[in-house]
């Protein structure tokens, strides 16, 4: 290199005396100038250095160690662009890694460089930034500028790993061929939306737009919002029960209802309706929670302490008990309603009506009659015990009886026996 640097700008020596009328500029093609000799010709007078063109022997080690270079670098020569469209996806990641090893390695080694680099300048300001500001923020209060870099890190923003645009398109490609096969569990809109960011082209919100660029709205602009196929999403600082109560009423009204059901995307409207409502009823459960426990839950998917996670999963589960408690006596209550305003069930409240007040006169009919039942009961008991009390007086009057006749006959059996022993005794 430095041959031929030298040989395509010459240098040399020439004699003091030698003047060349105008100026020193170059000459250019096909020009001629005086020049003043002082004797002889002027090759004499100008001599340039004995300079050697670029050695062919050099050339053939560079190309040399070029290639053994490349060999090294495990440098594919294959052409991606030859290969067949319908050629496996790892396939062509693979070819493309192996191509793009040796510039993936050099992308790496910068990243990591990068970062240290930003280590060292965070630190730098750090350590020789102003203690204050130099102005007072609109919100918060002054505080040392030292402190702001103590608290965040510098990182690159790169991607080691994905050197070039075409390896990040690749990467997409095979994310959306597995998203065709289970579309339910993939962000389709996030998905496509980075895709067309990758490729570089500007106002992709505009071209997909996401969840993440919804704003709050009224209900009725969600309705419209829906029925058109925008999408649409809940937030936490809205009135849900109030959103839950519209989105119903508007699935229900017939004449939009028949609207619909004529547009060929009718599942999907319907699907993004009961999914958008279930949004809500999921907000408004968080704030039930909240009202039972007295006191506002962390934003959500905020990373805790595990004590402290712990705690409030104490709290939330006694507060969900009691909220399902409330919300049973709710549903029973609205049930009731229901069935009372019921004309089928009204008449057979009428009808169990008249039956209890049949079933209650028989049961005070059958009270009657056995409480004459057992009137008559005791007075055949005291009737019985009566005759009984009687009978047994005349059987006691005639047992005395008999006992009498027999004491009698016994006496006057003995007045015989006596009479007849004085009869005997006395002379004849």
């Amino acid at each position: 290199m430095d041959a031929g640097t030298l040989s395509n700008l010459p240098g040399g020596l020439k004699s003091r005396g030698l003047r060349v009328k105008g100026d020193d500029t170059p000459i250019g093609p096909g020009e001629f100038r005086d020049v003043d000799v002082p004797s002889g010709s002027i090759r004499d007078n100008i001599m340039p250095l004995p300079y050697k063109e670029p050695s062919q022997t050099l050339l053939a080690l560079l190309q040399q160690i070029t290639e053994e270079g490349r060999r090294l670098g495990a440098i594919s020569d294959m052409n991606i662009s030859d290969m067949s469209a319908n050629a496996p996806v790892g396939t062509t990641l693979a070819l493309l890694e192996r191509t793009l090893k040796p510039m993936a390695a050099v992308q790496s080694r910068v990243h990591f460089s990068m970062k240290q680099e930003f280590k060292l300048l965070r630190k730098i300001i750090a350590e020789y930034a102003p203690t204050e500001y130099m102005y007072v923020p609109d919100r918060g209060e002054p505080r040392a500028r030292q402190a702001d870099y103590a608290m965040v890190e510098v990182i690159p923003v790169s991607d080691p790993n994905s050197s070039t645009m075409a390896q990040r398109v690749v990467q997409y490609q095979t994310v959306l061929q597995m998203a065709q096969a289970t579309p339910q569990i993939y962000d389709l809109p996030q998905l496509h939306r980075q895709m067309i960011e990758v490729l570089g082209i500007k106002n992709a919100d505009k071209l997909v737009p996401t969840d993440d660029d919804l704003k709050p709205t009224d209900p009725v602009s969600e309705n419209m919002d829906a029925i058109t196929g925008s999408p649409i999403k809940a937030f936490m600082i809205q009135d849900h029960q109030a959103h839950i109560a519209t989105h119903q009423a508007f699935m229900q009204d017939p004449m939009i209802m028949q609207t619909i059901g004529q547009n060929p995307m009718a599942n999907q409207i319907m699907s993004s309706l009961q999914a958008h409502i279930a949004e809500h009823t999921a907000f408004m459960y968080r704030q039930q929670i909240e009202q039972q426990i007295g006191a506002a839950l962390p934003p959500p998917n905020e990373d805790m302490e595990p004590e402290l996670e712990a705690q409030i999963a104490q709290l939330q589960s006694k507060a969900a008990i009691q909220l399902t408690q409330a919300h049973e006596q709710q549903a029973a209550q609205q049930q009731a309603q229901q069935l009372q305003q019921d004309p089928v069930i009204q008449m057979q409240q009428q009808e169990l009506q008249l039956k209890q007040g049949e079933l209650q006169r028989k049961m005070q009919k059958d009270q009657a009659d056995a409480a004459l039942d057992a009137a008559r009961l005791e007075v055949d008991t005291q009737k019985a015990v009566v005759t009984s009390t009687i009978e047994a007086n005349r059987i006691a009057s005639q047992n005395e009886q008999a006992q009498a006749k027999n004491d009698l006959d016994e006496a006057k059996a003995i007045l015989d026996m006596a009479k007849a022993n004085r009869e005997g005794q006395m002379p004849q």
